[in-house]
């Protein structure tokens, strides 16, 4: 059984998310293909993911008004994502878009981006803490018709206790034990996340830097 890793693919060209893809994917479960990687090698990139066994991550956040969001994921429809990205800030009408245009897909709500501090959601005009409106968002997208919530691990325990077991939760803004945090904010281990209720992590650079990737995917596939 492979590990609940989804890998992310942020890589320079399409011949290096080959490279790291085909690496990764005898330790993992999910390869994300994100927002860089898709508009720069689009079919490619996700054919890539179809050489492999792993699940396909497409990580777009859409946002965008209904309509909009309704048409673009009708137009990604053709790779049968497992997977797909709104911003659950895009709220109920935009989500539920999404979910009925592509009802064989997880529609995965991101709620507070990892990145953001509690200064961040202030400067942007939320008084509310990450979590609580986290937890709030997560909800409304649950309510909506996602069947997937992104949040950081400091989040996802709030968020388990409040979504019902099949809903899947994915926290990025893992590193494990004496890796860089890199741009992330809000972090935690792989293996605090899996404890909190997350059944996905998002890990990237900890397993893409190495210079041994395979190795790398085993070692923290082996942890959890």
């Amino acid at each position: 059984m492979k590990a609940p890793i989804a890998v992310a693919l942020d890589a320079p060209n399409l011949e290096t998310v080959k490279k790291w893809a085909l690496a990764a994917a005898p330790a993992v479960d999910v390869l994300k293909v994100g927002l860089e990687v898709f508009l720069r090698d689009g079919a490619a990139a996700i054919e890539v993911i179809k050489q492999t066994d792993c699940k396909l991550f497409l990580d777009l956040k859409l946002h965008d008004i209904p309509n909009t969001v309704k048409g673009a994921s009708q137009s990604v429809a053709r790779f049968s994502p497992d997977f797909l990205t709104v911003h659950a800030s895009g709220g109920p009408a935009m989500i539920a878009a999404a979910a009925n245009a592509l009802p064989e897909t997880r529609i995965t709500a991101v709620t507070v981006l990892t990145s953001m501090s509690s200064e961040d959601l202030k400067a942007i005009g939320f008084e509310k803490s990450a979590e609580e409106l986290a937890v709030r968002l997560a909800k409304m997208a649950v309510e909506n018709g996602a069947r997937a919530i992104v949040c950081s691990p400091h989040e996802v325990a709030a968020i388990r206790s409040v979504v019902s077991s099949d809903i899947v939760l994915i926290t990025p803004g893992v590193r494990p034990v004496g890796a860089d945090v890199g741009d992330q904010s809000r972090v935690a281990t792989p293996q605090e996340a899996i404890a909190n209720g997350a059944n996905i992590v998002v890990i990237g650079r900890p397993i893409t830097g190495a210079l041994d990737i395979q190795k790398a995917a085993m070692e923290i596939a082996a942890s959890l």
